[in-house]
């Protein structure tokens, strides 16, 4: 049984309720003062208990997709990390390779040129050897007829930390929105490239080149958008690729779109930070490196740093969210550059979690279009 899926979910919740049951039921047969008693009231309230946090847990994970899979709880997953290839070509089967197909809503049409359609890639980096998997949504016009010689403006997606592609497509409802908001006329069709930007699971890299480690700036900077290109109808001019991301993803949509303009014309942090943390999930990034460190601090880099011509995007919350003070100086320096464009997403309230983001998504996709060109 799967991590998220519904069976593991009903089992733990009904061996919470079945433990609380036996608890009361054998509690007063329990309540001498031997050895076995109490060896017995300690092992049910410790199972009980146990119980109830695994259910909560199981809960919480599929509400907002932290983990994908036991592998993945565990720090064991296999499918995505870092890996060499030593062909000369990156293999036989190219730089992106499809692996599954779906359909954008399981209600929907099942033609893609009336509902579009959600593929399953394998991305392998030339240069930086990087692994990973990924979910690409295609609209609907990328199948019609009329539009065979048209190319589509891209956005990269991006999780928090630790965070599943798999929640952009069911939780955030990135695909069905982009739908929905494209046939409204309200945003003009695009393709998303939806993943976590952990693709050296199990450890959080910050989109950071890490000396001697994985190379994760420029996999997002270079690697991705050629093996996209590569494979779909892409525009090909810097104009015609964005990146969106939440919590860690944000960080490093800004991030990359900063130091990255000829590549990525727009770049949306939703409740996003502006500096790499340190702590036990990232390990040392910077392997002592000052001038790296310092790029990745955001309000240094506007400081020091020519400023990048790209649009960029922040959300916060007045109540609930942490990072709202540093949102606002962030807005203020960026205006102060009269180069690079800022906008903002300011909610009254809103905790930093999914129900915050499916509310700032519609408004970010529409900024998103508006920012990108086709060609």
């Amino acid at each position: 049984m799967g991590l998220t899926g519904n069976n593991v979910l009903v089992l733990a919740v009904g061996s919470a309720v079945l433990l609380f049951v036996g608890t009361v039921w054998l509690w007063p047969r329990l309540s001498r003062r031997t050895w076995r008693a109490v060896s017995g009231r300690v092992g049910l309230l410790l199972a009980t208990q146990l119980a109830l946090f695994a259910a909560v847990g199981l809960a919480a994970n599929q509400a907002f997709g932290f983990y994908a899979s036991w592998a993945d709880l565990f720090g064991q997953e296999d499918e995505q990390g870092v890996v060499v290839d030593h062909t000369a070509n990156g293999g036989s089967g190219g730089p992106l390779q499809v692996t599954d197909i779906r359909r954008v809503r399981e209600a929907g049409s099942a033609r893609p040129q009336n509902s579009g359609q959600i593929q399953k890639v394998a991305i392998v980096g030339r240069t930086t050897h990087i692994a990973t998997s990924a979910f690409v949504y295609l609209p609907p016009e990328y199948f019609q007829p009329q539009y065979r010689a048209r190319t589509f403006p891209a956005a990269v997606v991006l999780t928090g930390y630790p965070g599943t592609a798999q929640a952009l497509v069911d939780k955030l409802h990135y695909p069905g929105t982009a739908l929905d908001l494209a046939k409204d006329g309200r945003m003009q069709p695009m393709i998303l490239v939806m993943m976590r930007p952990t693709v050296a699971p199990p450890r959080d890299t910050e989109c950071v080149d890490i000396p001697d480690g994985p190379q994760t700036e420029s996999f997002f900077a270079k690697d991705l958008p050629d093996a996209v290109l590569a494979h779909y109808r892409v525009g090909k001019k810097p104009g015609s690729w964005g990146i969106i991301g939440d919590s860690t993803g944000g960080y490093c949509a800004l991030k990359l779109a900063m130091h990255h303009p000829e590549v990525y014309a727009a770049g949306a942090g939703l409740s996003p930070y502006y500096n790499a943390p340190s702590d036990p999930t990232t390990g040392d990034l910077f392997q002592g490196d000052k001038g790296l460190r310092d790029r990745a601090n955001l309000f240094w880099y506007l400081k020091h740093m020519p400023a990048p011509d790209t649009s960029l995007l922040v959300s916060s919350s007045r109540i609930g969210e942490s990072n709202y003070k540093d949102t606002l100086k962030f807005i203020d320096r960026v205006k102060a550059t009269n180069r690079t464009r800022v906008s903002s997403i300011i909610l009254e309230s809103g905790g930093h979690n999914f129900n915050t983001w499916r509310r700032e998504i519609p408004a970010a996709l529409q900024w998103m279009s508006g920012r990108l060109s086709d060609r």
